[in-house]
């Protein structure tokens, strides 16, 4: 009899919540080189959220598929914002429906009591700014890992 190893587990969708900026560094590693269309993208001002549908690299998977010798995987995940009071952006042509970003990083700038501002970083020198009344950032995966269209790891370059 052996013992179980991690590889043994089922692989299940990522369900991670954000609260502090180190809880939200972890979360925006594994969104990182996250593409989107622009079009789904949404500020649902009454329900003070910003939430995009991205199509995600799973990071956590890559070692596992490099060692098996399989392909790379994306997964689509919704990454909410809660708390949003206004949103801005720079470098981001939002009449463009065609546009597809990547996402870089998401980090958080602290102000006063809690608030501040969370910061979407994206290729292309591109950003998104969400002022929010408290961080509060979740990465749900939403459906069943796919092939990545590419078949290559992102690379930049490191």
């Amino acid at each position: 009899m052996q013992d179980a190893s991690f590889e043994d587990g089922r692989e299940v969708p990522l369900n991670l919540g954000a609260w502090d900026a180190e809880d939200l560094k972890i979360l925006s590693s594994l969104a990182q080189d996250a593409v989107f269309p622009i079009t789904e993208m949404r500020w649902r001002k009454a329900k003070r959220q910003f939430v995009l549908l991205v199509n995600r690299f799973r990071w956590e998977d890559r070692e596992a598929a490099e060692r098996r010798g399989r392909d790379y995987e994306r997964v689509q995940s919704l990454i909410v914002v809660d708390n949003v009071l206004a949103v801005a952006s720079q470098g981001v042509d939002r009449g463009d429906r065609e546009l597809v970003l990547s996402l870089l990083s998401i980090s958080f700038e602290p102000a006063e009591d809690g608030a501040g501002h969370v910061l979407l970083t994206l290729a292309g020198d591109g950003a998104i700014r969400l002022s929010v009344e408290a961080l509060e950032v979740t990465l749900r995966d939403v459906t069943r890992p796919y092939r990545a269209p590419s078949g290559q790891a992102p690379d930049h370059g490191t």
